[in-house]
């Protein structure tokens, strides 16, 4: 299959990635507890997912797509973060009891949102190189590793780079290494969990957007806007 120059999805998924890394931001103010020796922030419940779409992106539309997605989200976790922080720059209305409660919590999230920006930035670019020179080398063949490698060593950099930004100081340090590897093995797992779903639908939206890139000629800068 070749590149089409109109999909039908493309902008579907954006929206939806966009979207996810902004609420796990918010969310990562929690830190959660679910058993088993596993803590975590709770946007790791919904920051895998991110990566999944990342791996349909680069899949099906090609690195040079991805990255274009990839820096949307950049921005949009940018604007979030700007606003949040005006908004704080605004004293409380008279009568309003929630300031202490508002800030002890969101006043978290400039420093969270500027750990996952590092992070989010090193992961996704990572996983989506990774992953686009895979294709190339194995040829399209053993999807199943090709997702499953690129998630395993993008999240390397970005549980690591997020934690460390996030939380240095503000978690002791045996629930610092515990979150870390905790976000780790709980986002790689749920790359693994979700394999044959991810696989399937990969598979299904090549056929629907008569698109299968092969990054054979790509110039593989993240800093490039197209090519």
């Amino acid at each position: 299959m070749t590149t089409n120059a109109s999909y039908k999805y493309l902008d579907i998924i954006t929206g939806l990635f966009a979207t996810l890394l902004i609420v796990s931001n918010f969310a990562s103010t929690r830190i959660i507890d679910l058993g088993w020796g596993l803590s975590f922030d709770a946007g790791t419940l919904m920051f895998p997912f991110t990566y999944i779409f990342n791996d349909l992106l680069t899949e099906v539309y090609g690195y040079s797509r991805s990255r274009r997605v990839i820096w949307i989200g950049f921005l949009a976790l940018v604007i979030s973060a700007v606003s949040l922080g005006l908004v704080g720059l605004f004293p409380p209305a008279e009568g309003w009891d929630q300031a202490e409660a508002w800030d002890a919590i969101m006043g978290l999230v400039p420093r969270i949102v500027g750990g996952s920006l590092l992070a989010y930035f090193l992961g996704e670019f990572v996983n989506s190189y990774i992953l686009a020179k895979l294709k190339v080398k194995t040829q399209g063949r053993h999807l199943w590793l090709r997702l499953i490698g690129s998630t395993a060593v993008g999240q390397i950099f970005d549980t690591l780079v997020f934690a460390s930004v996030a939380f240095i100081g503000v978690l002791p340090w045996d629930l610092w290494w515990t979150v870390v590897i905790s976000n780790y093995l709980f986002k790689v797992g749920i790359e693994v969990l979700l394999l044959p779903l991810t696989a399937l639908v990969v598979n299904r939206l090549k056929r629907a957007e008569g698109s299968d890139v092969y990054d054979r000629e790509t110039r593989f800068s993240p800093f490039r806007w197209r090519d």
